[in-house]
């Protein structure tokens, strides 16, 4: 039987979920987004909370639904190569690649860049990145108490912080919100809704949906109902600090335009704000806060990751990894924050339908007896889709025209596919094949059955 919890209980674990999602992109992209949607921030808002908070909450109910032990159990119901691929992209995209990276960059241009320095500041990136990532393999290689009593109070340090702010915002605005710029104009919703990709927080929560779960197992919930109930409840905190935080700097970002002009991206758009209402005292205090909390995502971050490519190739021990990841963090972290995020997007363009696709499968896969054929169709088509979006969006990012073959696809996909030019090219066909498969492995015997769930085999044993 499980234990009856107190609300107190899912607040703790809902506070926890949320320090884990709330890193250096929930801050920069909110700010980016107001500040290019203008009077249509609203509706792009909406669109962003979509993919930044109802999305990682569907992560972390699918992963209890499911029944897996981890993300990559649950992607080989598709196949054993695929998970191992798919996890490991997915790794080193909130790893390496672009999350921890993006840490020292946010953590640098909002708390020293900002404030502090005048000109180029290329060699201060360096020298401070090589710090930040000096501490964050201290940490990683001799793990310490401080790590978790800094994420405890600084949490509610910056909730706090972060409200005061954005109080001001709301009530000694800075200015009127713009003309709406180039992608917001006409479909802000859409435009805000793929944009709530960068956060990369339903990535993210395929993998904390675990440590979720066994915290609250650890407080006597054992059972399948208790555990979804529980992680509802939790994640249903957990997200509504997002979305109020996220509108916030939205509406921040969007006001700040008038006083401070554009910015190349969110980073210098919070400093700028803190400095116009609270002085040179308060946007660096705000960096200070900044800054521990993107060094504690960091070396959660790089723990994580190296737990497990340590698994996979555990001939290459962990405190290889965390030099490995700790080096190849600091030399892509001096590309700058801007260079980072133009890179970051045609990954996420390709990665997100993956991720989303296996997140309703989740779900689904009891109505479908858990058949293959459906888990591959689905997957197969997101992939297709996926991956024009993702080398379309690369040449877009890097300002260059597509090159024939790629124009044609283009062009017959945004001719047919409906959405496609606003990004969700792959919904209709993704869900037409879900359902047609889905029926034909309800009513046939077509399609090789996945192994089902261990709570599901236990219970018919």
């Amino acid at each position: 039987m499980d234990q009856k919890l107190p609300f107190k209980s899912y607040v703790v674990v809902g506070v926890m979920l949320f320090a884990l999602f709330f890193g250096a992109g929930n801050l920069i992209f909110p700010a980016q987004l107001g500040q290019q949607a203008g009077s249509n921030v609203w509706p792009a808002a909406i669109g962003f909370l979509i993919t930044g908070v109802g999305l990682p909450f569907l992560g972390i109910l699918a992963m209890g639904f499911s029944g897996s032990k981890n993300l990559q159990e649950l992607a080989s119901r598709v196949n054993p190569v695929y998970a191992v691929l798919f996890t490991s992209a997915l790794y080193l995209t909130i790893g390496p690649f672009f999350a921890i990276p993006r840490t020292a960059t946010v953590s640098f241009e909002v708390g020293i860049a900002a404030p502090f320095m005048n000109g180029d500041p290329t060699v201060a990136l360096w020298i401070y990145s090589a710090i930040f990532f000096g501490i964050t393999l201290l940490f990683c290689l001799k793990p310490a108490k401080i790590v978790d009593y800094v994420g405890k109070f600084l949490t509610p340090g910056i909730v706090v912080g972060l409200v005061i702010l954005l109080a001001m915002v709301i009530f000694k605005p800075m200015g009127a919100p713009e003309v709406p710029q180039e992608g917001y104009l006409e479909s802000a919703f859409f435009k805000g809704f793929t944009e709530g990709y960068n956060t990369m927080d339903a990535l993210a929560s395929l993998v904390f949906a675990i440590i979720v779960i066994h915290a609250i197992q650890r407080m006597g919930v054992k059972s399948k109902r208790g555990i979804l109930k529980a992680t509802a409840v939790s994640g249903g905190v957990a997200a509504t600090l997002l979305g109020v935080i996220y509108l916030g700097i939205a509406l921040l970002g969007a006001t700040s335009v008038q006083l401070f002009g554009y910015f190349d991206n969110g980073g210098p758009v919070l400093s700028a704000v803190a400095n116009h209402y609270f002085g040179t005292y308060g946007s660096v205090l705000l960096g200070i806060v900044i800054i521990l909390a993107c060094l504690t995502t960091s070396i959660g971050l790089i723990t994580a990751c190296s737990e497990y490519f340590n698994t996979l190739f555990p001939k290459v021990n962990y405190k290889a990894f965390v030099v490995i990841f700790s080096v190849f963090s600091f030399v892509v972290s001096n590309a700058g924050l801007t260079n980072i995020i133009t890179f970051s997007v045609p990954v996420l363009m390709l990665l997100y339908p993956l991720a989303i696709v296996t997140i309703l499968l989740a779900f689904a896969s009891p109505l479908f007896n858990h058949a293959k054929i459906v888990y591959v169709a689905s997957t197969f088509v997101a992939l297709c889709v996926g991956v024009v979006d993702g080398v379309k969006t690369l040449f877009a990012s890097l300002e260059m025209d597509n090159p024939g073959w790629l124009q044609s696809i283009v062009t017959f996909l945004n001719d047919n596919l409906p959405l496609y030019s606003q990004g969700l090219g792959w919904v209709l066909p993704v869900g037409i094949v879900m359902v047609v498969t889905g029926l034909i492995a309800r009513f046939t015997n077509m399609g090789v059955v996945v192994a089902k769930p261990k709570q599901e085999a236990n219970a018919n044993s």
